[in-house]
């Protein structure tokens, strides 16, 4: 059984993203609850040379969207970064699911030797597609929405790997 590079990228997406902002929910949940100020969470980070959850959750949603335009042979439409709220973050998740939702497979599939040009640290870099695909953007996407998980457990959102990865919470309700 082979997997295509449409099952390989739009899906996990949209199913991880779904994730985030199930988690961002909760974390605005939490802030309500206790009482604390949203910019608290919004601002924290890991370490002070890390990008705040902020910018965390909109380079995961870059990331995504980016990936499944280049991918499909077209640039991804520009989104601005201006959220200063969770709900505006819970928004913008929404709106990288939606754009993901019109990628239609067919325009994916295949793409494994199409040529995509990224600027990494300032220089541009030209990829095939499956390599930009395995190793650049997924690392990159998982990496800073895992990032925006941590900086939110840290901060102490009551959240667990089920709420990073809701298909594993239903797999381990059947152990």
């Amino acid at each position: 059984m082979s997997i295509t590079m449409y099952q390989a990228s739009v899906p996990q997406f949209i199913r991880m993203l779904g994730n985030l902002k199930g988690i961002l929910q909760k974390a605005a949940a939490h802030a309500a609850t206790r009482k604390i100020d949203e910019s608290a969470l919004l601002n924290a980070r890991l370490f002070p040379d890390m990008f705040p959850l902020t910018r965390q959750v909109q380079i995961a949603t870059d990331f995504a969207r980016g990936t499944g335009a280049r991918l499909s042979g077209v640039e991804p439409p520009a989104v601005e970064d201006k959220e200063q709220s969770l709900a505006e973050l819970v928004a913008r998740v929404d709106v990288a699911i939606a754009y993901l939702h019109t990628l239609p497979a067919v325009k994916i599939d295949g793409s494994e030797a199409r040529e995509i040009t990224r600027k990494v640290r300032g220089v541009d870099r030209t990829f095939a597609g499956i390599d930009y695909l395995i190793q650049y953007a997924l690392p990159n996407f998982y990496f800073h929405l895992t990032t925006a998980y941590a900086i939110l457990r840290h901060n102490g959102v009551e959240i667990g790997k089920g709420d990073f990865d809701t298909k594993m919470r239903h797999l381990l309700e059947f152990l």
